[in-house]
C-alpha cells in the first residue's frame, strides 16, 4: 500500500533569521555612526577599480555610505531582501551572501570607472537577482510567487544597471545583478515540497486502500458484521484421566 510522505524541508520561521537580518543592517548603521563620530574616513575603503588599495573595498564597501539618505534607502531594501533570503533559502543563505559580496565587489573592481564605488547597493542587486531567478529555476509555486513579489517591489531597479546617471555606480549594480543570476544557477538547494498523499503516488492501488474497501462500487458504505469466533481448542496438558465403573448387583425382591 502507498503511504503518505512529508518533506521535512518546509518553510519554518526561526528567530535567528530575524536576528541575522537585523544584526547585519545594524552593523552597517554602527559603521556609519563610527565614521561620523570618530572621523574614520571610511570612504577610502570603497572600491577603487584596478588598484591594489581598491581591493579592500571588495569587502568593506557595503559598510560605506555617502550620507544618511543613501544609507536609509539601502537599509530598507536589505531588511526585506535579507529576511527573504534567510527564510526561503536558510541552508544556503550565508553561502550566497558571502560569495555575492565577494564576487560582485571583484566584478566592480574589474569594470568600474576610476572613482570610489561605495554603498551596499551592489549587495541589494545580488539579492534581488538571486531571489528572482532562483524562484524561477526551482519551478516550485511558492518560490515562483516570491519571484513575482520581488519583481513587483524591485523591478524598477533594473534601469540602474545602465549608465543613466553618472553619480550612480551602475557598474556595481550590473555586477551584482549578474552575480545573483550566476549564484541562482550554481548554488544548489533542496526545494521544499508539500506533503504527498497516498492517492498521489504513481504506485497507488485503490483495491489496497483500507478506507475505500468500506464502500461498494456504487459508493455506499458497507456495514461489516463482526466475524464469528472459532471455538478455542482445549490445550493438551499431557494428563491422562481414567474413569472406573463399578457394576452394582441387583437386590432380590423378597417373596
Amino acid at each position: 500500500m502507498a503511504t503518505m510522505r512529508l518533506n521535512n524541508t518546509q518553510f519554518n520561521f526561526k528567530p535567528k533569521m530575524l536576528v541575522a537580518t537585523l544584526g547585519l543592517v545594524l552593523f552597517i548603521w554602527i559603521s556609519f555612526w563610527a565614521d561620523l563620530r570618530f572621523g574614520l574616513k571610511m570612504r577610502n575603503l570603497g572600491i577603487l577599480p584596478r588598484t591594489a588599495e581598491g581591493l579592500l573595498g571588495v569587502v568593506f564597501t557595503p559598510l560605506v555610505h555617502k550620507d544618511l539618505g543613501h544609507l536609509a534607502n539601502n537599509s530598507i531594501s536589505l531588511l526585506a531582501l535579507l529576511f527573504m533570503l534567510f527564510y526561503f533559502y536558510e541552508r544556503i543563505s550565508w553561502k550566497v551572501l558571502f560569495w555575492g559580496v565577494l564576487l560582485s565587489g571583484l566584478a566592480t573592481w574589474a569594470i568600474g570607472r576610476p572613482a570610489y564605488h561605495i554603498g551596499a547597493s551592489g549587495v541589494v542587486y545580488v539579492l534581488v537577482s538571486f531571489l528572482f531567478f532562483k524562484g524561477i529555476f526551482s519551478k516550485y509555486y511558492r518560490l515562483i510567487a516570491l519571484s513575482l513579489v520581488v519583481v513587483f517591489l524591485y523591478g524598477g531597479l533594473l534601469w540602474y544597471v545602465f549608465p543613466i546617471d553618472p553619480k550612480i555606480s551602475w557598474e556595481g549594480h550590473l555586477s551584482g545583478f549578474f552575480v545573483g543570476f550566476a549564484l541562482a544557477g550554481l548554488v544548489k538547494s533542496k526545494v521544499p515540497r508539500d506533503k504527498k498523499y497516498a492517492w498521489e503516488d504513481e504506485n497507488y492501488n485503490e483495491e489496497d486502500d483500507p478506507f475505500l474497501q468500506q464502500f461498494d462500487e456504487d459508493g455506499n458504505f458497507i456495514e461489516k458484521l463482526p466475524e464469528e469466533q472459532e471455538p478455542l481448542d482445549t490445550p493438551q496438558l499431557g494428563v491422562t484421566i481414567n474413569y472406573t465403573y463399578k457394576k452394582t448387583t441387583e437386590s432380590k425382591d423378597p417373596s
